[in-house]
């Protein structure tokens, strides 16, 4: 789904939603407009994969599935439906189904909370510490489900940066959290699973599986 998601990329999103900017005709694919959406759609893709993981982790479901859903409502943000061509009714359709995504996207963020969304965007961007911050606000947050999110990002965060001992001690709260999880051996192999998947959305968008250290 996420490449078929790249696929439409480059001619759906022809330039970002910059206060009441129309745009008449698409735009050309090496314009700075075009560019710049299509990297933002791109940036949207990664943040609603890994927050859709991360909503599975929480909530319970695949995360491969999730990750692929997010993918697609993260991918909408931004998008001018003025700029695509055919026919008036055409772009109506296209415009609900863009605000119907987008509506999906908010509510993946209100979900897990928007330090937790926050914190997968800064790790898939492989910015740890961004994403620690982030992570332990959410675990501060009165919100059991925020708090949650903001454990198994944090968790998540410290395994990807290869600290195993920091992401092991996350296990046991997380056991005592999620009432999905029984033992901690299940908790460490949803969290594998999803650090597998946190590669493969890196790889999908030309970014490197692991972080370099």
């Amino acid at each position: 789904m996420r490449s078929q998601l790249r696929g439409l990329l480059p001619a759906f999103f022809c330039a970002l939603l910059l206060g009441s900017v129309a745009v008449s005709a698409g735009c050309a694919s090496d314009s700075y407009a075009a560019k710049g959406a299509t990297e933002g759609a791109t940036t949207g893709a990664i943040a609603g994969a890994v927050g859709g993981m991360v909503s599975a982790l929480v909530f319970g479901g695949d995360v491969v599935e999730a990750g692929a859903r997010g993918a697609v409502y993260g991918g909408t943000t931004g998008a001018v439906v003025g700029g695509m061509s055919g026919s008036k009714a055409d772009q109506a359709v296209a415009a609900q189904k863009q605000a119907d995504r987008e509506a999906e996207l908010e509510q993946l963020r209100n979900e897990i909370g928007t330090d937790a969304y926050n914190g997968v965007v800064a790790l898939a961007e492989c910015k740890h510490e961004i994403a620690i911050a982030n992570a332990r606000e959410a675990a501060s947050s009165s919100n059991s489900d925020y708090a949650l999110a903001g454990i198994w990002v944090k968790a998540l965060t410290e395994a990807d940066r290869q600290n195993e001992t920091e992401a092991r001690a996350m296990l046991a709260d997380i056991v005592a959290r999620d009432r999905e999880v029984k033992t901690e051996a299940d908790a460490e192999a949803r969290m594998r699973k999803a650090l597998q998947e946190l590669g493969n959305i890196r790889v999908e968008y030309d970014l490197p599986a692991a972080c370099s250290t």
